[in-house]
C-alpha cells in the first residue's frame, strides 16, 4: 500500500463566484471569439503554459455543455449549474487540473464526476484514452450521449466513482472533480508507477485543497499542494457503507 508523503507548492486559485442565470443569444462566431479570449484573458496569465491543454481549451465548445438559460455565461471565469446539485467548473480550474495531470497523446485517464462531460471532452480532445465516472444515471447517459453526438471519444460509465475502474486500470492519471475528505485508497491502487491523482481534498461547503500526488515505484505516494479550491463533494452510492 502506497504512503502519502508531502511536498509543498501553493499555488493561487479564484474563489468560484455566484451565478445569477441571464438569457442568451450568440453566435457560432461569436463563441469562437469567446474561446479565445477565454483562454487569453483567464488561463495564459494564471500560467497554464501546457500547449496541448490550451489548444483543448480553444476548440472544446464548453456552450454545448452548459444549460440553455446559463448559454450567455459558457465562457466566463465560474462555474454554472448543471442540474442535480452538480457544476461544470470553471475553465481556468479545467485547464489547470488538465495540466497537472502532466500527461502526453495515448496516455490513459480516468475522470471521476463526469459532470456534463466538459472535463472529459477536454482530455479526450488532448489526445488520450478517456474513462469517466458519473455518480447521477441521469448526468451519465445525458453526458455520454453529448460526448457521441460532439465527436469525443471517451467511455462513460454511471456509478460510485470512490472504487475507480478497475477493469481499465492501470491509469497515467486520474482527475477527481468533486472532493472527498480523504483520498480513496482504490483510486491510488489504480495508478501505474509515475501516475498522478489530481484531487481537491476537504470539507463539505469550505475552501479545499488540490492536490497532485505522484505513485512512486517503492509504492510510496508524494504530494504536491496546486491550492485553494471549492468543489461539490464527493457523492457516494446510497447502499455503500
Amino acid at each position: 500500500m502506497r504512503r502519502l508523503s508531502c511536498v509543498m507548492l501553493i499555488v493561487w486559485l479564484s474563489a468560484c463566484s455566484a451565478v445569477t442565470p441571464t438569457p442568451a443569444a450568440t453566435s457560432p462566431d461569436q463563441f469562437a471569439e469567446e474561446r479565445e479570449r477565454m483562454v487569453s484573458d483567464q488561463i495564459i496569465p494564471r500560467d497554464v503554459t501546457d500547449p496541448i491543454v490550451l489548444q483543448a481549451m480553444r476548440r472544446v465548445p464548453r456552450h454545448e455543455f452548459v444549460l440553455p438559460e446559463y448559454l450567455d455565461q459558457s465562457y466566463e471565469d465560474h462555474p454554472l449549474p448543471i442540474g442535480y446539485g452538480q457544476t461544470i467548473s470553471q475553465p481556468f480550474i479545467v485547464a489547470y487540473m488538465s495540466e497537472n495531470c502532466e500527461l502526453k497523446p495515448g496516455d490513459r485517464v480516468l475522470e471521476i464526476g463526469t459532470g456534463s462531460g466538459y472535463q472529459a471532452a477536454i482530455l479526450a480532445d488532448m489526445g488520450l484514452e478517456v474513462y469517466s465516472i458519473e455518480i447521477v444515471p441521469e448526468l451519465a447517459a445525458k453526458a455520454e450521449a453529448r460526448l457521441k453526438r460532439l465527436g469525443y471519444a471517451a467511455q462513460v460509465r454511471a456509478g460510485d466513482g470512490y472504487y475507480g475502474w478497475p477493469e481499465a486500470a492501470p491509469f497515467d492519471a486520474i482527475i477527481v472533480t468533486a472532493a472527498p475528505d480523504h483520498v480513496p485508497q482504490p483510486l491510488i491502487e489504480q495508478l501505474k508507477p509515475g501516475g498522478r491523482l489530481v484531487i481537491p481534498i476537504g470539507p463539505v461547503g469550505a475552501i479545499q485543497t488540490l492536490w497532485q500526488f505522484t505513485a512512486e515505484e517503492d509504492d510510496q505516494l508524494t504530494a504536491r499542494n496546486l491550492g485553494d479550491v471549492r468543489f461539490v463533494p464527493f457523492t457516494r452510492s446510497a447502499q455503500t457503507p
